[in-house]
């Protein structure tokens, strides 16, 4: 039987396999990281979050990146492989909403957040986040995604808020301590 979650070795050398760029990989090991950080302050107060599984969906979420419909590209190939928890958050990773409440924070919650908190391999925060994507939208001939990923923004600012409330500090706060 199948281990549970690919470790990170594993993780890497998928993506190796699969071609993913160069660039789309440090993108994908700072989400990682970033979301493992976050779910590890959670778990520091009283939460039981699954870090190996946050680590793989993470490293994997953007495996397919280069494709058409990625999130579904990714979710088949990782499903194949029997990584059915993995291939479920890289299925809703583009479009997940709303988070949970925070008393109910799932690892889905937080391999989404730290996509919405890394801008190409370094953690930004959501303002700078948001205003990449918006621009990007832009860009790609998409102006009217501004008003759905504001919508977002705000959705994800309070989830936000009320992760901070928990873990005692801002999360530019935590990420600095990582």
């Amino acid at each position: 039987m199948k281990q549970q979650h690919p470790s990170r070795q594993e993780c890497l050398q998928l993506l190796k396999e699969y071609q993913t760029p160069e660039h789309v990989v440090r993108h994908c090991k700072a989400v990682s990281e970033t979301a493992v950080a976050i779910g590890r302050a959670l778990n520091e107060h009283g939460y039981h979050l699954d870090l190996e599984l946050i680590q793989a969906a993470g490293l994997i979420h953007d495996i397919a990146r280069v494709e058409e419909e990625h999130w579904e590209k990714g979710y088949e190939l990782a499903s194949s492989m029997g990584y059915e928890q993995e291939a479920a958050i890289i299925k809703v990773h583009m479009r997940y909403s709303p988070f949970s409440p925070v008393e109910c924070v799932n690892e889905t919650d937080l391999v989404c957040l730290g996509d919405r908190l890394v801008r190409e391999d370094e953690y930004v925060g959501l303002d700078k986040r948001m205003e990449y994507i918006i621009e990007k939208a832009k860009r790609q001939g998409h102006p009217e995604a501004e008003k759905r990923i504001l919508q977002r923004k705000q959705e994800t600012k309070a989830f936000i808020t009320d992760l901070e409330t928990v873990i005692g500090m801002t999360l530019d706060e935590l990420m600095e301590r990582k």
